[in-house]
Order: structure tokens, then C-alpha cells, then sequence
């Protein structure tokens, strides 16, 4: 296959979900240095984003959650197990919107004695019928790309909620500065989610490492813990460990 062919290829790959550069190179039977070389011209092009260990397709526009939805199930599926882990019977949550969070949401929706705060749709679809969770809908304005309610109604609402934890997703989690989104809204409801939380986790599949393309975000300048999955590199995981107010999870797979 000539290079511009398997370009071309990785770049359509890319489009349909985060692709590791082991993954790429087995796929096409080529070296990890091919690949990385492939990434770079990309890179250059403005047709991917480089990420630690792979690359993100840079195609405008977010993707809505259904098309999330289809993407790193496998790792939403662990990363939603070990966080479960992280929750005591009788407390009160604040879960994000978002597809990893959701994730998360279902396997709560066995629980009993519990309390769910929450902006996102798919928290509030994943729990409805639970008998044994206390659910309560923050209202607001729903962003329909990510179905998640954001604005001056969520948070002031908000405001009158204390929580034992709160459960981020995030479109992008830097070391030493926080996680970032899309909109202001966005990111101002999530400063005020961390406020109003005892304990703060941020559920970021390896893919979300290091990605800083949005511009709007939430510091972490507090003790956190970042779960995420096992195909996670090390050098990625060195930049979280280095820092004295992280904890890192990596979730096992399922």
C-alpha cells in the first residue's frame, strides 16, 4: 500500500474512533515509526490531532453523544466499573453529563440508598426507573450536541447542593491546569460541581490525556483522581503522578 493510500485510510479510521499507533501498525502491517511518520504529515495537513500514543481525528465540528456513544466502549465499560468502586452506599452524587459518566450511571441503577445530582440526559435516562436511587434533574438549558443542561438555572440550582463526590467527564484533561470544553457554560458548571463536592473524579479515557484543543476550562488545583483505561501510556500517566494533588486509577478491563 502506498503511504498516500494508507493516509488516507488511517485518516477515515480516525473519523470512526481514537486508534492507538500499536493498534495502526498492526492493522497495516507496518512499523510504529511509519505510523508515527503517517500521524506527523497528517498532523501537518490539519487532518488529525496528535494525541499521546495515537491521534484524533481533527474533522470540524463536535461530535454529537450519539456518535460518542460508538466510541472506546471497552474503556467506558472498565473506567464506569472502577469508579463504581469509588462510591459508598448512602452518599450523594454529582455526575457529569457525558458518555463516560453514563456509563457510570448504569451500573448505579442496581443501587439502592443512594442520591444522583445531575445535568446530563443520559444519567437521568440510565436511572429513571431505579426505585433505589434518589434522582434529581439540576434543569437548565440542554445542549443538544452532548444532552447535558448548563446555564444560570443549573447553576443555581446548583448552588443549594452539597455532594459527596462528583464524577467529571471531560473533552480533555491536562496535568497542572484542569479539564477543558467546548463552551464557557460548560466549564463554569463544572467549576461549581467541584466546589460543591467532597471528593472530585475525572473519568478520561486514554484519548483525553494531554488534549487541550478546546479553549474553555475547569482547574483542578485540589486533590482529584483521574480514572482511566489500561491502554493509557506510561509517559501519559508520568505527567498525572508527578503531580502531588493526583491520583490515578487505571481501570482494568472488563
Amino acid at each position: 500500500m502506498r503511504a498516500e493510500e494508507r493516509r488516507v485510510r488511517i485518516a477515515r479510521l480516525l473519523r470512526e474512533q481514537p486508534v492507538r499507533v500499536e493498534e495502526m501498525a498492526e492493522l497495516f502491517a507496518v512499523s510504529p515509526s511509519t505510523i508515527r511518520r503517517d500521524l506527523a504529515t497528517l498532523s501537518d495537513e490539519g487532518a488529525v490531532v496528535r494525541t499521546y500514543g495515537g491521534a484524533l481525528s481533527a474533522a470540524p465540528g463536535e461530535q454529537s453523544l450519539h456518535e460518542r456513544e460508538k466510541l472506546a466502549l471497552a474503556q467506558k465499560a472498565a473506567i464506569a466499573k472502577a469508579a463504581e468502586g469509588c462510591v459508598r452506599p448512602g452518599t450523594v452524587l454529582l455526575l457529569d453529563a457525558g458518555t463516560t459518566v453514563g456509563a457510570l450511571a448504569e451500573r448505579l441503577a442496581s443501587w439502592a440508598g443512594i442520591t444522583v445530582v445531575t445535568n446530563g440526559l443520559t444519567t437521568l435516562e440510565a436511572l429513571a426507573d431505579s426505585a433505589g436511587v434518589e434522582l434529581i434533574a439540576l434543569g437548565g438549558a440542554v445542549r443538544h450536541v452532548s444532552l447535558g443542561m448548563i446555564g444560570p438555572i443549573a447553576e443555581g440550582a446548583l448552588r443549594g447542593i452539597t455532594a459527596d463526590a462528583v464524577f467529571l467527564g471531560a473533552d480533555g484533561v491536562v496535568a497542572g491546569r484542569g479539564v477543558c470544553e467546548g463552551t464557557a457554560e460548560q466549564a463554569a458548571l463544572k467549576r461549581l460541581m467541584v466546589e460543591q463536592a467532597r471528593e472530585v473524579f475525572v473519568l478520561a479515557d486514554a484519548s483525553k490525556l494531554g488534549r487541550a484543543e478546546s479553549h474553555w476550562w475547569t482547574a483542578l488545583d485540589r486533590p482529584w483522581t483521574l480514572i482511566t483505561d489500561a491502554g493509557a501510556p506510561e509517559e501519559a500517566l508520568a505527567e498525572f503522578r508527578r503531580r502531588p494533588e493526583v491520583s490515578v486509577t487505571v481501570a482494568t478491563p472488563v
